[in-house]
């Protein structure tokens, strides 16, 4: 594989979901020759996807990992330069911009797209973090199989929760899920699959009060929000957390313009941010949809802006 150090490049686009891959795309059919840095989770968030059933293009469903594998290999077609890298910071404060990569190397982009994507959020318990990895994680795709006729729970009450916790009744026995409110946020269509499975109870106005166990997963504490209460499950083994997720956008934090939790903010008519040459698209700067096909669209936008502005710096 060629060597990059130090190398210019038109576009340099930073994560590799729906988003950077779609970007990487468009750019690399436009001649742009994109370079791809595809950070800690290759093919973001959807690799930890089993069937994914929503997106165009493939009626009979497809696998996650599958449907990023062909995202990848069309991008590179088109001849866009795709690697396994983190960017661990980038200079902003002249074009062309630097990024440094894995502490290794550095490269320098005209252009930069920002497609980090989100991780998981995490409830901060001791208990929690003392555990996880250890029947404590954040993705039942990944982890479901070792829970085959066991009781698990599923935190959350958002689509996410939903999926998990329909996806987990697979293998486990049972899946009580354990929600703060008195209804769900997910959409009806998620809601009325758990409400008809026969293997899903529901623990209303309830929290996770701490997960017990030394080593491994034998049993959690669950309060009541309303009246104080403490129910002791002892025989769980496994805890799904499905509360949300966090932008992956640490790394342009007090340079790009963004809301409370991170998401950065793009001038509401195109990716463009506040910064000349940034574009951002996916799940770093949508809070709202947060699904594959409008962050692959957003992708698109993104490409077709940073085409477009490269343009607009030469005729200058």
């Amino acid at each position: 594989m060629e060597d990059i150090s130090d190398k210019r490049f038109k576009v340099v686009i930073v994560g590799s979901g729906p988003a950077g891959l779609t970007a990487a795309l468009y750019a690399a059919r436009a001649d742009l020759s994109p370079l791809v840095l595809e950070g800690p989770e290759p093919g973001g968030q959807l690799t930890t996807t089993t069937d994914v059933e929503n997106f165009p293009g493939y009626p009979e469903g497809v696998l996650g990992p599958k449907m990023m594998e062909d995202f990848k290999a069309q991008a590179a077609r088109f001849g866009a330069d795709v690697r396994y890298g983190t960017v661990e910071n980038i200079d902003f404060s002249k074009r062309p911009f630097k990024l440094n990569v894995d502490d290794e190397y550095d490269v320098f982009a005209d252009s930069i797209i920002v497609s980090t994507g989100a991780s998981a959020k995490w409830l901060g318990l001791p208990s929690e973090q003392r555990l996880r990895g250890r029947g404590v994680t954040a993705c039942a795709t990944c982890d479901g199989a070792f829970f085959r006729n066991q009781h698990v729970i599923v935190i959350g009450g958002g689509d996410t929760a939903m999926e998990e916790a329909t996806f987990l009744t697979r293998y486990a026995s049972k899946v009580t899920i354990i929600h703060r409110r008195d209804e769900f946020r997910a959409s009806k269509a998620m809601q009325n699959r758990v409400f008809g499975n026969e293997k899903i109870e529901i623990m209303w106005d309830s929290t996770l009060e701490e997960v017990l166990g030394e080593q491994v997963v034998d049993g959690v504490k669950i309060k009541n929000v309303k009246n104080g209460e403490i129910t002791t499950l002892s025989d769980v083994t496994g805890v799904f957390l499905a509360i949300g997720h966090k932008p992956n956008t640490d790394l342009f934090k007090d340079v790009l313009k963004m809301d409370d939790v991170g998401y950065i903010i793009t001038d509401g008519k195109s990716t463009h941010t506040n910064m000349e040459g940034i574009f951002a698209c996916g799940d770093a700067q949508d809070s709202v949809y947060r699904q594959a096909v409008t962050a692959a669209g957003t992708g698109c936008m993104a490409a077709m802006d940073a085409e477009r502005w490269l343009e607009s710096q030469h005729e200058a």
